[in-house]
Parts: C-alpha cells; sequence; structure tokens
C-alpha cells in the first residue's frame, strides 16, 4: 500500500446556531414567536423590550452591515417597472444590533455554542344547512330572569358556567349537586356527554360493583336533570338523541302537529340514511308517505346538531395578520401599499444598563455573560430577518397576483413556490416556511400566503387557470344554481369546458368537497 498527500476542494454548509435559530423563527406562527420571545426575555437578562420608540442599541450601532429598514413598499400596478430592478424592502422596528468583532471573546471551548457567526442568515434550505329553530326553553332561573343563552354567548360565558347557574335553582341534595356538576364538567364544546353513565361510574369506583351500581343511578338521574336544561339538546350522547330532545320541545309547543312524532321515528332509523335524505327507505321504515317525510326532513335540518356551539369563545379562533395589504387610488393606476402589521412586529433591543456594565467590569463569569449578550444582539437579527423575508415574500406575491388585489379570487393566476424563490433568491423551502401559518390582510379578506399559490389548469386558448380561480368559479355556479335542479359534478365540468377550462368530473368533485359543498342529490331542496 503506497502512501501519499492529495488535496481536496470541497463545500459543505455548516448548520451554526444562529443560522438553526432563523430557520426556528421563520417558521413559527405569530403566536408561537410571541411565546418564544416571551422565553428568550425570561431568559436572557441582556433582552429587553418596551412599547416606546426604540433607543439605545435596539437598531445596531454603526457598525451594522445592514442597510436602513424601510417600513412598507408601495407597488405601482400602472407602471412597468419590474420588481427586480429594485433593492428589496426591509422588515420594521427591529434590526441587528451587535458590537465590533474586537469585543467579541475568544472562548476556546468547541463545545459551546458560538454566537459569533459573519452574520449571514441566508436559508438555503359543513354545518352550514343546520339552523336553530328549536324554540329555547324557560330556564330555571326564576320569572326576573329573562336571559337568553345566545346573549349569554355573547357576553364569552362558557356553557359550563351557563348550565351551573341554572343548577343553582334546582332543589337537590348534595350528592345529586355533585353528581350533576360531575356531568356538566364533562361536556365537551358541542354540549355532548361523551361516556355513558356506566363507564363515568366504572372510572370512579373499578373495583366496588355495589358503589357503581348506586353511580349509575345518581348519573343517570342527573343526565335526566341535564338534558331538561337549556339550550336544548344539552347533554345528548349522540346526534340522534339531540334532536329527539328538541324535537320533544316542539311537540310540547305544538301537540297537534302530525310531522314532529314522524320526525322522532325518523331519528331513531340509521342516521346516514336521514344524511343521506333517503327518502324512499325513510318512509318504508317510518310506514308513512314521501311527502310527509320531505317535511319531517326540513324540521329536522331546523334543529340544531350542536347545542354548545353558541357558547364557543369565537375570540380564540381570530386571526392576526402579519402583512396589511391597502389600496391607495381607485383609478386603473391603483397602487396597493404593502406593509407589515405594526401590531405583530416586537420592539426588541439589549439592555443598555447590563450591556454598559458588563464592558465596564470584567470579573469571573464575563465570558458567558458575553455570550449571553451576543446571543441576545443576534436573536434582535433573526427577528428582523424573519419580519424582512417575510415582507418581501409578501411583495412578491402581491406583484404577481395584482389582478386578485384589483378584481377578487376569479382573477388568481396559477403562482408556485420556485417562481417566488428564483424571483428573490431564496430557496423553495424557504418560502414554504414563510408562507405557513403567516397571514396578509387584503381588501377580500383576510387569507394565510399560500392561499395565493395554486396549480394550473390547461385552457383552449393554450393558457393556463389557476387552480384557485376555479374552486371560486364553481363556488359561484353552485350558488346561481337551482335548488330543485342542483348541478352534478359532470354538468359543472361541461360548463368550465363552454368557458375554456379543462376540468375532468373527479377534479370537480375534489374542488367541491374541498370546498365543502355537498353532492348534488343533498342540495335538492325538498
Amino acid at each position: 500500500m503506497k502512501q501519499g498527500l492529495s488535496l481536496r476542494v470541497s463545500q459543505h454548509l455548516a448548520l451554526t446556531p444562529q443560522l438553526q435559530q432563523s430557520i426556528r423563527l421563520l417558521q413559527l406562527s405569530t403566536l408561537e414567536l410571541g411565546q418564544e420571545i416571551q422565553q428568550m426575555l425570561d431568559d436572557n437578562p441582556f433582552l429587553d423590550i418596551h412599547a416606546d420608540d426604540p433607543v439605545g442599541e435596539e437598531f445596531g450601532p454603526a457598525q451594522s452591515d445592514a442597510p436602513p429598514p424601510r417600513e412598507e413598499s408601495d407597488i405601482d400596478f400602472g407602471g412597468e417597472a419590474p420588481l427586480n430592478g429594485h433593492e428589496p424592502p426591509r422588515a420594521t422596528q427591529t434590526e441587528a444590533a451587535s458590537e465590533p468583532a474586537a469585543d467579541a471573546p475568544d472562548y476556546g471551548d468547541d463545545t459551546a455554542p458560538s454566537w459569533d457567526g459573519d452574520g449571514s442568515t441566508e436559508t438555503v434550505a359543513d354545518d352550514g344547512e343546520w339552523g336553530g329553530d328549536a324554540p329555547a326553553k324557560k330556564n330555571n332561573l326564576g320569572d326576573d330572569s329573562e336571559v337568553d343563552a345566545t346573549d349569554l354567548a355573547r357576553g364569552n360565558e362558557s356553557l359550563q358556567s351557563w348550565l351551573h347557574r341554572q343548577a343553582l335553582s334546582l332543589r337537590l341534595s348534595e350528592e345529586d349537586r355533585a353528581a350533576l356538576r360531575f356531568l356538566i364538567e364533562s361536556l365537551n364544546d358541542d354540549g355532548y356527554l361523551e361516556e355513558t353513565p356506566e363507564a363515568m361510574a366504572a372510572g370512579l369506583a373499578p373495583h366496588d360493583l355495589e358503589q357503581q351500581e348506586e353511580l349509575v343511578h345518581k348519573f343517570t338521574m342527573a343526565m335526566h336533570l341535564l338534558q331538561s336544561l337549556e339550550p336544548t339538546g344539552v347533554g345528548a350522547r349522540s346526534l340522534a338523541e339531540c334532536l329527539t330532545l328538541q324535537l320533544r320541545v316542539l311537540q310540547q309547543a305544538a301537540p297537534d302537529d302530525a310531522v314532529i312524532p314522524l320526525a322522532m321515528r325518523m331519528c331513531r332509523q340509521p342516521i346516514d340514511l336521514l344524511a343521506r335524505r333517503d327518502v324512499k327507505r325513510l318512509a318504508a321504515l317510518c310506514g308513512d308517505s314521501e311527502a310527509q317525510v320531505k317535511l319531517a326532513i326540513a324540521m329536522i335540518t331546523r334543529l340544531e346538531p350542536k347545542p354548545g356551539r353558541r357558547f364557543i369563545d369565537v375570540e380564540r379562533n381570530i386571526i392576526v395578520p402579519d402583512v396589511l395589504v391597502t389600496k391607495i387610488g381607485r383609478t386603473a393606476q391603483a397602487r396597493f401599499r404593502v406593509q407589515l402589521n405594526p401590531d405583530v412586529v416586537p420592539r426588541l433591543r439589549v439592555h443598555d444598563v447590563y450591556a454598559g456594565a458588563l464592558k465596564a467590569h470584567k470579573g469571573e463569569g464575563h465570558q458567558a455573560l458575553q455570550q449571553r449578550l451576543q446571543e441576545a444582539r443576534w436573536f434582535i437579527k433573526n427577528i428582523q430577518q424573519r419580519f424582512d423575508t417575510i415582507l418581501r415574500v409578501s411583495t412578491a406575491i402581491v406583484e404577481r397576483q395584482k389582478n386578485f388585489f384589483s378584481h377578487g379570487e376569479l382573477a388568481m393566476r396559477p403562482l408556485v413556490l420556485r417562481e417566488i424563490a428564483d424571483e428573490l433568491g431564496l430557496h423553495e423551502s424557504t418560502i414554504s416556511r414563510v408562507t405557513t401559518a403567516k397571514y396578509m390582510s387584503t381588501p377580500f379578506g383576510t387569507f394565510e400566503l399560500k392561499y395565493f399559490f395554486g396549480s394550473a389548469l390547461g385552457t383552449e386558448t393554450g393558457g393556463n387557470a389557476s387552480s384557485t380561480a376555479v374552486r371560486a368559479l364553481i363556488k359561484q355556479l353552485v350558488a346561481a344554481e337551482s335548488t330543485k335542479k342542483p348541478l352534478s359534478d359532470s354538468q359543472i365540468s361541461e360548463m368550465l369546458k363552454e368557458q375554456g377550462i379543462e376540468c375532468a368530473r373527479r377534479t370537480v368533485a375534489k374542488y367541491r368537497e374541498a370546498l365543502r359543498i355537498a353532492p348534488a342529490n343533498l342540495r335538492k331542496a325538498l
């Protein structure tokens, strides 16, 4: 075996701690980012946040290699200047804060993560048809309290709290009251009991059969009391039982209505027959005419399948947009301003007092504290880099989808991640991270950035149509159809072909299901 020396040149990407942090921050949502910032504020004493105008080291010293930030980007849809010919817009509110490299200590320990990078953080890697016509029963709070459950829900009172208030007026023993309270706290968000009294009793007394029987009796009595409270249908163990409870209330109000007993018999049949509106099968099983079955189905669809839905706190579903797009001007030369939402951009800075004290006093633990200071500066820089990238990607999206911002989703054009990546000089995976769980406020509503990307469908003219625009067109066709003769998937496919869009029946079915539109047989009016 002959020994020798050889020279080999190779390239590899080293994921430094700051690069790993930059990638991780980029893919976080606004809520997750807030939690990450709060965690860093608790762990790092050199990091500070405030609501006043930034001072001190917040935007970094003069040695920073980043250009001055720009707060917003205006896109002129009337001009011909391409986006590539301009400097990409920078994010607002935060900027890297760093000291000269001479102040950085030499750790000499290869095992400790180093935050003394070169400054580069580039990442190279339906319930719609259900109503609420079932009348609400009088509550048990007394004659002086005429409070509607919907009004309580608007006040953000929970379902459990509303039921506990009603239970206060019931004359119960301590054991019965405890059983009722246990059932109320066992309800899910829809107002259903997911466990039977037997299962709950077995969980409380797994080895005592006599106590289990007593608990089953208590829970059964408490369940009947719970089902007598408002909203009607609460405490049911299945959809059929929930609908039956509401039908019983209707029967008390209109005992002579012959449709209500038929609707109750239909609820005792397999629920999938009711979901499919199988009129012939239901008529045969219930022994009534198809005309009466249709009236009963119409009555059932007006009931509330989820009694607890009105109490769900809708504020937790509110989406705070990361980017704001506003229209400037009303003419054909209108421009759209793209800017970051100032409510989601944190104002971070390095704590001046602690940083100054660290410079003046060098003693035991100085190197460890210096590393935490550098870590805080890199965190600020990575936050700034995150919002800078979001703004650049959003600006490119608005430029590409300018027809959408002028005319709506029917004017959406095909767009893939690679187009934006090539335009901004970023990797496709970076664009994917940026567009996930990030939202843009537009004149037509708030959308996730991924919404603006869609595959292309061929047209007769040789061009392409966006799948998003095709879905919007399908929704429009279904909204304009006759309820007596709804459009089938094949008919919708033919209508799209008449407009020059090649869309197969199976593709129409896939888009219809994505839009949560029921099949033609379920959309047909009875």
